[in-house]
């Protein structure tokens, strides 16, 4: 990881616990220069004192002018790990809907708005998006999260294709379940789908480093969401028949 991670200007959003805070610590170790991002001042102040870090608390949308000055005035890899659990059908409110949309996609548009031409300029810059593998697949139970984690995903890939030429890279993390305080907070569907292979965060962690040493585009923690991600692709109607039986399992238990 020497050259590409030590000495590095990180920025980690949502950093306060679960696969941020695992992410921060990580980068860390590895001698990165890290700022700690999350909207709990406290939590983000808590993981900047023990890696040595930095905290910069606040709207993941709007740190990136801060820690760049944080950091003497340069961000080398940005990890757009805020993101929001949001569960509910087409019913849920508006404001569900647009609060989810906000966090978990234009957070990361506007993040890739202010870094970018500072990237380009230089010829390097990595971006690295926490999607899910609802963002591949989907999530029962959860349609603001699916579909705002479709498109993270999709913002990713868009980034990757546009500018992978000019120096950017791109890696977009798709963990099912992880043990984290929004798993805990999934409820029944949650314990039915994602806790039974649901994994620490620094499982995570070592699956994106590991992408970053391959030059790896998409980070699968669970491999067998490829082995799922095929299928959808291949069968999506047989696909669509299983994730239904899922769907009648889960209404069936509450």
């Amino acid at each position: 990881m020497v050259g590409v991670v030590e000495g590095a200007g990180v920025v980690v959003t949502g950093a306060g616990g679960g696969i941020g805070a695992a992410l921060a610590r990580r980068f860390a170790a590895e001698g990165a220069r890290v700022v700690v991002n999350d909207l709990d001042a406290a939590r983000a102040e808590a993981v900047a004192r023990e890696i040595g870090g930095i905290a910069v608390p606040g709207d993941a949308s709007a740190v990136v002018a801060d820690a760049r000055d944080a950091l003497g005035g340069t961000v080398d890899v940005y990890c757009a790990n805020a993101g929001l659990a949001s569960g509910g059908s087409e019913a849920a409110d508006e404001e569900v809907w647009a609060l989810a949309w906000d966090v978990n996609v234009m957070a990361h548009v506007r993040a890739a708005n202010e870094l970018l031409p500072e990237w380009l300029e230089r010829g390097s810059g990595r971006f690295v998006s926490t999607v899910s593998a609802a963002g591949l697949l989907t999530m029962i139970g959860a349609a603001p999260y699916s579909v705002t984690k479709h498109g993270a995903y999709a913002f990713a890939e868009w980034l990757s294709l546009t500018y992978r030429h000019r120096g950017l890279k791109v890696h977009a993390i798709c963990p099912q379940g992880v043990r984290t305080d929004m798993l805990a907070g999934t409820g029944s569907v949650g314990d039915l789908v994602l806790a039974p292979t649901a994994i620490e965060p620094e499982a995570v962690v070592q699956a994106l480093f590991e992408g970053i040493e391959e030059d790896r585009f998409l980070i699968l923690p669970h491999p067998e969401v490829a082995d799922y991600y095929q299928a959808r692709a291949a069968a999506p109607d047989r696909w669509l028949t299983s994730m239904n039986h899922i769907q009648q399992k889960w209404e069936a238990t509450r």
